[in-house]
Order: structure tokens, then sequence, then C-alpha cells
């Protein structure tokens, strides 16, 4: 994997050296035993030719965008994390596939309009903060970089955290001592997490939004919403979202212009990996 590009040089990011850390047993999380179901769901939904290009942000060790191009399909696949990424290019090689892997910040990359659609799941980036960013201008970054990258009326899903459930666990001590911030949805939250090198303390923030705030800020960057429905990863299907559902299904479509010029590569930003 060749150096990440050189915008991302001295930036802190707790999510990057956190899922470099855990990219050697990511795949052992109950969540991802889900991948063929999810995208039976996601060929279904997205209801692309054979040979579409599809964009996957946020796309980790690479397991719905291994499986997508088994299926057939071009994927530029991208995630800030160099250790994720390495264990996504020897899935691929395992497979027999190809996808072009792209190391960058969600927040950061641009890409020419050629993509016939996107997705961007399980968080994929989306809510991941690191400490002092704008929960808001984060997430809109992101919706803004994908919409650039598709072709108008091309499809977008994602799956992002529910902001019903967390707001229906919080307690006011949570909310007094800090670990929750009403005002910004943001939640500090410190925990031990089993890593390769053994079980580390860390602590780390998440926005997750309600489907009205998560909503406007997909349309605002270009985006018309189409469903909401449930999101949580392995249960995908098309069903209301439940309040307690850990996760949210957005599903959109490119809007006719966005009104950006593209000046990048079709390659865009970040350093890439065949």
């Amino acid at each position: 994997m060749s150096s990440a590009d050189s915008s991302e040089q001295g930036r802190k990011h707790f999510w990057r050296d956190f899922f470099d850390a855990h990219a050697p047993i990511y795949m052992e999380n109950n969540f991802t035993r889900g991948t063929l179901a999810e995208v039976d769901f996601l060929v279904q939904e997205l209801g692309l030719r054979h040979g579409a290009r599809i964009l996957d942000v946020g796309c980790g060790a690479g397991r719905h965008s291994v499986e997508l191009a088994r299926r057939g399909f071009r994927l530029t696949s991208l995630d800030l994390s160099g250790g994720q990424l390495r264990q996504a290019v020897a899935a691929a090689e395992s497979a027999g596939v190809r996808p072009d892997w792209v190391r960058a910040d969600a927040t950061r990359f641009s890409f020419r309009p050629t993509h016939d659609a996107a997705i961007c799941l399980c968080e994929g980036a989306l809510g991941l903060l690191d400490h002092g960013e704008d929960p808001v201008e984060h997430d809109l970054a992101i919706f803004r970089n994908i919409r650039s990258a598709l072709v108008p009326e091309a499809p977008f899903i994602l799956t992002a955290l529910n902001g019903y459930r967390t707001i229906r666990q919080i307690t006011p001590d949570q909310v007094a001592s800090g670990e929750f911030d009403p005002a910004t949805m943001t939640q500090r939250i410190t925990e031990d997490f089993d890593l390769p090198d053994g079980p580390k303390e860390m602590s780390y923030v998440e926005r997750p939004f309600t489907p009205p705030e998560l909503i406007a800020l997909v349309e605002s960057a270009g985006f018309d919403v189409v469903h909401v429905w449930s999101g949580t990863a392995a249960r995908w299907e098309r069903k209301p979202l439940d309040m307690d559902e850990m996760e949210v299904m957005i599903v959109a479509k490119a809007q006719e212009t966005d009104g950006h010029e593209h000046t990048e590569s079709s390659r865009g930003t970040g350093s890439v990996e065949h």
C-alpha cells in the first residue's frame, strides 16, 4: 500500500488508528456474517446493469466491495484505514477480483461524476468523529463528495446510527456528566476493546442522527430521498424503521444536477491500490 495523500499527513485520526489496529480481527465481528444477504439486497435495490461502476465509501475490509465485484460490478472502494484496505486487498485476491482501492479521508476525497451508484454502509465514516470535529459538517462533506462522484439519478444507499435509539437509552446522568450532549447529539464513549495486541481502553466520539436530520443532510448535498428503512446490519429489508433499531437506512437518488465543477482526475484524491 502506498503512502497516504499528502493532505492527510500530520492529521490525528482516532478512527484510522482504531481500524488499523482492529483490521486483523474485523471479519470476526458477528455483524459481518450477513454479507451475502446484504449484497443480495443491494443488487436488488440499486437495480444496476452488469458492469456498472459503484463507489463504496468506508469500505473497511471490503466485504461488500469484494462480493459486488464478484457479481460483475466495477468498484471504487475508499477507506481511511490502511490496515483495513490491506485486509480488503487480500480478500479480493482470494476471490479473483480487482476493485480500485483508494486510501483517503471520506470528508476530503474528490472524483469525477463517473459512478453509477454509491454505498456507505455500517457507519462507513458517517458519525465517526475525531475530537473537535463539527458533527454536521463532517457528514455533510461526505455526502457532498459522494454526490460529486455520481452521474445524475444514480442511486445511493447508506446506513447510519439511529438517533432515536440513542435518545431512548440516554439517562439524565449521562447528560449531566457531558457523556452525551443533547444540543449536538454527540456521545463520548470510553470502552475496552479486544485488539490483536491485547485489551485496550479507548475513548471516541459518535454522532447518531434522527432520520429527519439525516434526510435534510442528504437532500442538501444534492439527493432526493426515496425510502427510509430499517438498516441494522444483517437484517436489511423493506420494513419501516423501528425506534430501537441500531441503524437506519436511507435510499436516495442523485438529483439531475449538483452545480459542482469537477476538476480532479477520475481516481480523485488519495492513494490507489489495485
